[in-house]
C-alpha cells in the first residue's frame, strides 16, 4: 500500500514537471524577446505586441490536444465525456479565440488601447491553468484506463499485467476479410 502511495506520488511529481517544462519551453523565445526589450528600455512595449497573445494561443492548442488525448484515450467515460468537451470549448471561447482577435487586432492598427497591457497576460495566465488542467486530466484517464484494462484482464484470466498495450490512437488493422 505504500508502495502504491509512494508511486502515485512520484507520478504526479513528475508530471507536474513535465507540464511546467513545457510551459517553460514554450514560453523561452517570448522571455528572449522580453530580455531583449528590456535591454533596449522598451519593456512595456511587450505588454502592447502580440507576443503575449502568441504565447497564449499556442498554450491554448497545447491543452485542447491534451484535453482530446484524454477525450480518445478511454472510452468509457460515460457522462465525464461532456465535460471534457466543456472544457475543450471553454479553452476555445475563453482563450483561443480572444487571442487570435487581439493579435490581428494588434498587428493590424497603429496605436493599440491600454486595456492589451491587461488583457494579454491575463489570457497568458488562463492559457497556462488550462494546459496545465488539461495535463491533469489526460493523465488522469490515460491511468484511469490502464487501470481498467488491467482490471477486466484480471477478470479474464490474463495474467501478464506487463504486456504491450497499443497507443491511445492505434487505429485497428485490417485482417484479410475486410473489403471495401
Amino acid at each position: 500500500m505504500a508502495d502504491s502511495d509512494n508511486d502515485r506520488e512520484q507520478h504526479s511529481l513528475s508530471m507536474m514537471y513535465g507540464t511546467y517544462a513545457d510551459i517553460l519551453f514554450v514560453l523561452f523565445p517570448f522571455l528572449v524577446i522580453g530580455m531583449q526589450r528590456l535591454w533596449d528600455g522598451r519593456l512595456y512595449d511587450t505588454l502592447l505586441q502580440p507576443d503575449l497573445s502568441i504565447a497564449a494561443a499556442i498554450l491554448a492548442g497545447l491543452a485542447i490536444g491534451k484535453f482530446v488525448l484524454g477525450l480518445v484515450s478511454n472510452r468509457d467515460l460515460g457522462r465525464y465525456k461532456e465535460r471534457i468537451v466543456f472544457f475543450i470549448a471553454l479553452t476555445l471561447f475563453v482563450v483561443l479565440g480572444p487571442a487570435i482577435i487581439l493579435m490581428l487586432s494588434i498587428v493590424g492598427n497603429a496605436t493599440v488601447p491600454g486595456f492589451v497591457a491587461f488583457a494579454q497576460p491575463v489570457l497568458l495566465i488562463i492559457a497556462i491553468s488550462l494546459y496545465s488542467t488539461a495535463v491533469s486530466i489526460s493523465n488522469l484517464l490515460t491511468r484511469f484506463g490502464d487501470v481498467t484494462r488491467a482490471g477486466s484482464s484480471a477478470r479474464d484470466g490474463d495474467s501478464s499485467t506487463n504486456r504491450a498495450r497499443p497507443a491511445p490512437l492505434d487505429l485497428p488493422r485490417r485482417s484479410g476479410n475486410d473489403s471495401l
